[in-house]
């Protein structure tokens, strides 16, 4: 999709700020351009240029193509790099940084930043580039989730260029612009309290409080210490995204502190996979030989990310005990939002305890088998609409028929014991559809690679709608194919 001509859209209506870059020189740095020859629209999101207020028709100007791909500085915008540090895998691995990520600023209070455009001087050695597989599946996920209702950062579009980029293999170069409110993450702030730079560490802390959690401000939790009760609502809400992450079968597949966000988002999409079937111990990135980050260990990598933000945060917190009873409660909040994930996906509007059974023992059935979770989920959804214990589309996804229809009959039961359950219209807005599965977006990257966008742009269009039927797009809801498996993803997808 490339522009006919020339426009200058891009210079009227943008109004960019920079609260982020205006803390000082020593959070971000200013970039140069590094060029990608002959950039074309690979995809975009129609709903979040809404949003941001971008004019129409904004992908019919060449001005905004070379600013998305990072050859040009549109008027009022900036090109920055943030510095932060972190761990990763486990170990201290010191200053890291924006290392092929700039921002642009912000637009209608949501920072944009560019991923791929070239080095900064955060990069390690590194080219700044990212590919055309990698932005693909950054782009898609992206709106995936949000489509779940999953807090994430977002994806504007991607822009590709037949420029050479060399991974474990050649590929081409491409841009993915992605909107957050804030791309702060748990790593700026181990950065500044590492470094000693305490003063800068209160700086970050008074500007996330200030623009993302006024209520800490006036909090009388924690002994007025608004530092800690900003420990306890990032807790919380990450709890809150990692249950949600648990409940769809959503693997992040790299949870440094340096890809944690420090408002609850799901941040950096690389080695991510939906699970197809269900395995508790599934490792979807190839590079994570340990097993670090298996599905299963997602909320107890995430305890663990905070409780490094909870040092980070010490200088200003000063309380320990305070500091481990606000991380403390990462537990209970997992839990609470976990079982109330579960319930919905069992058509219950609230959790119960008499429902953990149930729950426990659908999991143990789906692991023993590896079923596919999502159509598992989805088959019990209009399963429950008729509650016909005859219908076998449900029993039929497993081998031991017999444990499958003694549970199906305890949850039958259970729906007696609740009359006024929400039920089959509340597992439809809840079990999806459609997922990002693995093979899907390869079919996606493979057409793309061929100047096909078609493939993109109709599993776009189920995965920003989930829960719908789509039926022209069923093709996009079956069974992973059995090359599926082949598929490896690592870090540097």
């Amino acid at each position: 999709m490339q522009p006919t001509s020339p426009s200058d859209l891009a210079s009227t209506g943008l109004t960019w700020s920079h609260r982020f870059s205006n803390l000082g020189e020593v959070f971000t740095e200013a970039l140069e351009t590094a060029p990608l020859p002959q950039p074309y629209w690979v995809g975009h999101s129609t709903s979040l240029a809404e949003r941001l207020g971008l004019p129409s028709g904004w992908t019919e100007s060449s001005e905004l193509l070379e600013a998305f791909t990072g050859n040009h500085v549109l008027e009022g915008s900036q090109l920055r790099a943030s510095v932060y540090s972190g761990h990763q895998f486990g170990v201290w691995a010191g200053q890291l940084g924006d290392g092929r990520a700039c921002s642009l600023g912000e637009l209608a209070g949501l920072e944009v930043q560019l991923k791929g455009a070239g080095p900064t001087p955060y990069s390690r050695r590194g080219d700044g580039r990212a590919v055309l597989r990698s932005s693909i599946r950054e782009f898609l996920c992206s709106e995936a989730m949000h489509g779940l209702g999953i807090a994430t950062t977002r994806a504007l579009c991607v822009t590709g260029s037949d420029t050479a980029v060399w991974r474990e293999q050649k590929e081409t170069a491409a841009v993915v612009t992605r909107v957050a409110p804030s791309f702060i993450r748990f790593g700026h702030f181990e950065h500044f309290c590492h470094t000693h730079q305490h003063t800068e560490l209160q700086a970050l802390a008074d500007f996330v409080i200030a623009h993302f959690y006024p209520e800490c401000q006036t909090s009388t939790a924690w002994d007025s210490n608004p530092y800690t009760a900003l420990l306890a609502a990032v807790t919380e809400r990450t709890a809150k995204m990692i249950a949600s992450w648990q409940s769809v079968g959503f693997c992040h597949g790299v949870m440094n502190t340096d890809n944690m966000s420090i408002l609850g988002l799901t941040l950096d999409y690389g080695p991510f996979q939906f699970l197809d079937g269900y395995g508790p111990s599934h490792i979807c990135n190839h590079s994570d030989t340990q097993g670090r980050y298996a599905f299963h260990k997602q909320p107890s990598i995430a305890y663990w990310n905070l409780f490094c933000l909870g040092q980070a945060l010490m200088p200003l917190v000063k309380d320990q005990d305070n500091a481990v009873a606000a991380l403390e409660t990462f537990k209970a909040h997992y839990e609470h939002a976990f079982a109330k994930a579960m319930a919905h996906k069992l058509g219950f509007a609230e959790a119960h305890e008499n429902q953990r059974p149930v729950i426990e023992e659908a999991l143990q059935l789906l692991a023993a088998e590896k079923v596919d979770f999502t159509i598992f989920w989805r088959r019990l959804s209009h399963w429950a609409a008729r509650r016909d214990l005859a219908d076998a589309s449900v029993l039929d996804l497993f081998i031991n028929r017999e444990a499958a229809t003694n549970w199906l009959a305890s949850y039958d039961a259970l729906l007696d014991t609740t009359p006024d359950a929400p039920g089959a219209a509340l597992m439809l807005q809840t079990n999806p559809k459609y997922i990002l599965r693995n093979h899907l977006g390869e079919l996606a990257i493979q057409a793309a690679k061929r100047k096909d966008f078609s493939v993109l742009h109709a599993l776009q269009t189920v995965l920003e709608q989930p829960y719908a039927e789509h039926p022209k797009h069923d093709a996009f809801a079956q069974f992973a194919p059995d090359w599926a498996a082949n598929i490896e993803i690592s870090c540097s997808s």
